[in-house]
């Protein structure tokens, strides 16, 4: 059992632990249970501004360490997650309900996002222009972009926040982290594993609080030079209004809607497992997640029948029990929007072939059966929105042109899978497929070496791989004349 240090629930601004100044904390609560985890402190547009002084202060010391100093410090920072897998992921797990292998799996990839970014520190390069004209030389150098704020989801509580702050880090910039309402301890483990790493004073910040407030002073602040933020596409949209003031860069993750394509050649026992492990992966509260799948007609029946035949095989209940495949979802308002959603779609004349309704388990948490649908339409909302929970809706097709049309019907654009063992075919489709980010054959596409990003409503930037740290720098060009 983990025993809460109460020290650490709190602020940490400057490198040091505080209450909010109005003395004021909130309720982490366990969504298994609905028990009482601990309370940590509820700041405001003060003590925002204080981190966000603080920042500014450190920046021109941090951001003047050779790349080498701040690559050493990120090392450390891995080795200390993965030697503190087990404490990280049970408090992971005990805060977003997530089953404890996915949790330690989630750990481990953020240890992996500060290695990679470690290594990427020395990479930053710049390069030497050859000139048209002669005594002129040409640099163009990257410098590290400033003050910038990190704002995560509660989904991926710690591999979120890892895939900012060590690009941000390795980049030399300073950072305020707000952390979700509905997360914030993993917040904290990390940031304080940072300052053990030997982060200084001032670089990581971490604010936990009002949303409205804290956003509105990391909007309004000339010193806040980007704003990285994972989350839905409307909130995206308003930070982009707010930042408009001050013309901050922006670096954003938002919602998807993604499609499987399974088409006839398929393996299908390989895509309805992987089409299985994406729907149902920390219950269907992943960005990237199968929201719709569309099978080729000639192969439904057995595709189907995999499918089915793997959804009774999964177990809900507390994440820290061993052999739970589904956790709760983490609120009453995403399980209501589930229902919803099954609701719409049974009204318009979908089929539901497994699930359909809350799930009863013996605990207080918002469980949801995983729930199969057919004879599905596109008027139906499960097909338009992101449901963000275990509902498969499920639809077929005959031509490829017409599947790839369907598919690429939505204002999202994270990310899209195809299922075929046709080369020519996976290279075409996946071409063609309107998407940052298409697995061929895989629905598990994100790794720290590759860059991680959507288009359309889905957001602008990237995260991870070589691209991913040069959202945090600014490319200065320097013309120089000399005497020769």
């Amino acid at each position: 059992m983990i025993i809460w240090d109460d020290s650490l629930n709190s602020l940490f601004i400057n490198g040091k632990w505080q209450s909010s100044i109005s003395g004021r904390s909130e309720s982490v609560i366990n969504p298994a249970t609905h028990e009482k985890l601990t309370e940590v402190a509820w700041a405001g547009r003060t003590e925002a501004e204080s981190a966000i002084q603080s920042a500014s202060s450190a920046f021109h010391s941090w951001s003047k360490k050779t790349a080498r100093e701040r690559s050493e410090i990120l090392y450390r920072t891995h080795e200390l997650l993965l030697e503190r897998v087990d404490r990280l992921s049970t408090i992971l797990t005990m805060e977003q309900g997530k089953p404890l292998a996915e949790a330690k799996g989630e750990i481990r990839s953020a240890a992996n996002f500060f290695l990679w970014y470690a290594e990427e520190a020395n990479r930053l390069y710049g390069e030497w222009i050859p000139s048209s004209i002669p005594g002129k030389r040409l640099l163009v150098k990257p410098e590290p972009i400033g003050v910038i704020a990190a704002i995560t989801p509660w989904n991926f509580p710690s591999s979120m926040i890892a895939r900012k702050l060590a690009p941000a880090l390795a980049s030399g910039c300073t950072v305020i982290l707000k952390p979700a309402p509905e997360t914030p301890l993993s917040a904290i483990e990390l940031v304080s594993i940072l300052a053990e790493a030997g982060v200084p004073d001032g670089v990581v910040n971490l604010v936990t609080g009002d949303a409205l407030e804290i956003g509105s002073a990391l909007m309004e602040s000339r010193d806040v030079r980007l704003i990285t933020f994972t989350g839905s596409t409307e909130v995206g949209k308003l930070l982009m209004k707010g930042s408009a003031d001050t013309l901050k860069k922006l670096s954003l993750e938002l919602g998807g809607h993604a499609p499987i394509l399974v088409f006839e050649d398929a393996n299908l026992e390989r895509a309805a497992s992987q089409t299985l492990a994406s729907k149902f992966r920390n219950s269907g509260q992943t960005c990237i997640c199968a929201n719709r799948v569309y099978v080729h007609e000639n192969v439904k029946e057995r595709f189907i029948d995999l499918l089915q035949n793997k959804i009774r095989h999964l177990k809900a209940g507390n994440g820290l029990e061993k052999s739970v495949d589904l956790g709760p979802l983490i609120n009453r308002q995403s399980l209501d929007k589930v229902q919803s959603h099954v609701e719409d779609a049974i009204q318009k004349g979908a089929k539901v072939l497994n699930g359909g309704a809350p799930l009863q388990v013996d605990l207080s948490g918002h469980f949801y059966s995983p729930t199969l649908l057919t004879k599905v339409t596109n008027d139906m909302k499960v097909m338009q929105e992101e449901t963000f929970g275990p509902l498969l809706p499920l639809q077929t097709f005959i031509e490829e042109a017409d599947v790839i049309h369907r598919a690429n019907d939505t204002d999202y654009g994270l990310a899209a899978y195809l299922f075929t063992e046709n080369l020519s075919r996976a290279t075409r489709v996946s071409e063609a497929l309107q998407y940052g980010i298409v697995g061929v054959n895989d629905v598990f596409p994100a790794v720290p070496e590759a860059p991680f990003g959507g288009i359309k409503q889905s957001g602008i930037g990237k995260e991870g791989g070589s691209l991913g740290i040069h959202e945090y720098v600014n490319i200065k060009y320097i013309s120089t004349m000399i005497d020769e």
